[in-house]
């Protein structure tokens, strides 16, 4: 082989195993999925020809994540998955028997362990032999309980994710750097605080029961198992005999759910698996993957040739984000005409210019409009001095995490800043005006119709210019029209949350206004003189007064206040027990519920019936409500060190009543 073949494969295996460790630990996406399978692909070629293999190459390694902690080693190897993009080739793999599909979810994978109804662990894959130790994480991860009714040994693989909406929202309101969702779960599970890992909203999905003590050797039956103990498995369907035709319906079926957007979740393509365990588990390894453990499916992206128009800045939170408008392409079967470019350090690694530029576009994952690479630069990439919104001064932040360059407004009163205020304001425990989200909602900030809430109502003013939108429509702008004018009235208990007063909840809410009709707080709190004249209110204290009363004597919240009464309707919450079951009782709810939808419906039900809820335990609370009667919790310690009876939902419903 020739000096320069060798150093070709060593380029090519040095830039992806730099890439791939970027992206498995949380850092900055150095390389899109796109190019990195078309230089995946290139090597494993070039490995085909010369019949050489470096010893690090990634066709023979697994990525493996490099989370800080105890190191532990996997009972059973969790193997990677041999890849293709070609529907023909799941069917040779299938041979004729029984599989079923289901996604190839884009997260970090996860082995939990139960031992007689307890979580005894949860390691991470690592290198697929030995993971990281992150059980103290498990509480703030959705999806892993603590316990189950499940009396033997249980090993369970599945997918940490978390979702589209979940993501946006965290990089709105956060301005973190990272790059997608994937490439934020991955970078949460390095944190110690559980709390800050709990908001981050991670989800577990299991995708395959790995090992059970009792005798079943059918897949769909050990999913159809786990979902019995409360599991929310991985979507996934049955091809009893696969040919050509049917393995294409079902990658039709699943692809269209994707570019539909029913699955919240990213996921970079599918995987089959035999139904026959026994008959799975009897295959070889091959490098790093067990040739009978699964197939992967990856859907082979469509690149579209372009021309730049222009750079728009896009000001959300404190981050500016530059998004490329080009000439309108069609991609996937829809007309794509802007992609976001996320920050200034990814417009340096494409070479982005200016107008006249000559770019390749595809819809990563099916979904998501991303520019891959350029083939041409004209111009210069300039980088706005002012905010698009505000006019106010732009600076350059370095992120300390992966050297992530992004544009930030330097304006702490910016309305792009106050995006989180809004995105309460109209969610549904606040003012309800559905189908705004919080990306409609810095478009609308980042076009210069939003300054305060009352604008939102204005935005009937400007139905004919969201028409004309990239993405919106007719059809969309009459929607919104119609989502505000259904919510002027409002409920105000419900404008209360939506105004979005430090330290006032619903909770909060609920209190003040069963003292108070709402204009009497507000004139109290204007006249005040003391600020925590309602910390008599059960339940409020001298902070929460404090902070309600500042707010309303603030010119300018108050200005905005009586603005937003111009635009709407409030009604008076109605606040009489609908019963006296829990009447006089204090109860404290916490753990998971199973009987009520939440613990709020758990809650609603107690105050219908003249019971109270706090969240905290303290000599006043009747009852601790847990599932987990003998869980450690500080809520279960301190109701045991006050003799304060610990009793179940079950129990609950057996003394008081309610949803069974």
């Amino acid at each position: 082989m020739s000096e320069d073949r060798l150093k070709t494969m060593r380029e090519l295996v040095d830039s992806l195993n730099e890439a791939a460790d970027s992206y498995y630990n949380g850092r900055g996406e150095i390389m899109s999925d796109y190019e990195w399978d078309a230089m995946f692909d290139r090597l494993k070629r070039m490995e085909e020809e010369t019949g050489t293999v470096l010893e690090d190459s990634p066709t023979i390694n697994v990525s493996a994540d490099q989370i800080a902690g105890t190191k532990e080693e996997h009972e059973f190897a969790a193997l990677s998955l041999a890849k293709t993009k070609k529907p023909e080739d799941l069917v040779k793999w299938a041979d004729g028997r029984k599989i079923w599909i289901s996604w190839k979810l884009d997260g970090l994978t996860l082995v939990v362990t139960y031992d007689n109804g307890r979580l005894s662990k949860v390691v991470t894959r690592g290198d697929g032999h030995i993971g990281t130790n992150i059980t103290h994480l498990a509480s703030s991860i959705h999806g892993i309980p603590k316990s189950i009714k499940e009396t033997g040994h249980l090993v369970i693989r599945g997918e940490a994710v978390i979702s589209y909406e979940d993501f946006e929202r965290f990089r709105i309101e956060s301005g973190e750097d990272y790059a997608n969702p994937r490439n934020l779960a991955s970078g949460s599970l390095t944190l110690k605080d559980t709390e800050e890992v709990r908001r981050r909203n991670i989800h577990w999905i299991p995708f395959t029961l790995v090992h059970t003590d009792r005798e079943i050797v059918s897949w769909g039956e050990r999913m159809d198992y786990l979902e019995s103990l409360g599991f929310a498995t991985v979507d996934h369907e049955a091809i009893t005999e696969p040919d050509v035709k049917q393995i294409n319906e079902m990658i039709e079926k699943f692809t269209k759910r994707v570019t539909d957007g029913e699955n919240p979740y990213p996921v970079d393509g599918l995987v089959i698996v035999y139904d026959d365990t026994e008959y799975a588990s009897g295959g070889s390894v091959t490098g790093h993957h067990a040739t009978r453990a699964g197939y992967a499916f990856k859907w082979q992206d469509e690149a579209v040739e372009s021309e730049l128009e222009y750079i728009e800045w896009s000001c959300a939170a404190s981050a500016i984000t530059p998004v490329a408008v080009f000439k309108p392409v069609e991609i996937e079967g829809t007309t794509v005409r802007r992609a976001s470019l996320c920050n200034i350090s990814e417009c340096e690694r494409l070479a982005i210019g200016s107008k006249g530029t000559v770019l390749s576009v595809i819809k990563a994952n099916k979904i998501i409009p991303k520019v891959i690479h350029v083939s041409h630069t004209e111009g210069t990439f300039e980088i706005p001095s002012h905010c698009p919104v505000c006019g106010s001064p732009t600076r350059i932040r370095i992120s300390e995490n992966s050297g992530t360059k992004t544009l930030r407004c330097t304006n702490e009163s910016c309305p792009a800043r106050q995006l989180r205020k809004y995105t309460r304001f109209v969610s549904k425990p606040g003012c309800d005006i559905d189908g705004i989200s919080e990306q409609t909602l810095s478009r609308f900030i980042n076009e210069g119709w939003i300054h305060n809430c009352g604008d939102i109502y204005r935005l009937v003013n400007h139905i004919d210019e969201i028409a004309e939108l990239d993405g919106f429509g007719e059809k969309s702008a009459a929607n919104i029209q119609a989502s505000i004018e259904k919510s002027r009235k409002v409920d105000d208990t419900k404008l209360v949350y939506a105004l979005n007063i430090p330290l006032v909840g619903q909770d909060v809410a609920k209190r003040l206004l069963g003292a108070y009709p709402l204009d009497e707080l507000v004139a109290k709190s204007v006249a005040a003189e003391d600020p925590e004249l309602f910390s008599v209110i059960d339940g409020i204290g001298p902070e929460k007064s404090n902070a309600f009363v500042t707010w309303f004597k603030d010119d300018e919240n108050l200005r905005n206040y009586m603005d937003l009464l111009n635009e709407i309707e409030v009604v008076r919450s109605v606040k009489t027990a609908e019963g006296n079951r829990c009447a006089g009782l204090t109860f404290v709810v916490t753990g998971d519920v199973h009987h009520y939808a939440n613990r709020n419906a758990l809650k609603a039900y107690i105050e219908s019936q003249g019971g109270k809820v706090t969240g905290s335990v303290s000599k006043s609370t009747s009852f601790l409500i847990n599932n987990d009667l003998e869980s450690t919790s500080s809520k279960n310690t301190k109701a045991k060190s006050l003799g304060i009876e610990i009793i179940s939902e079950d129990e609950f419903i057996r003394r008081y009543g309610g949803q069974s």
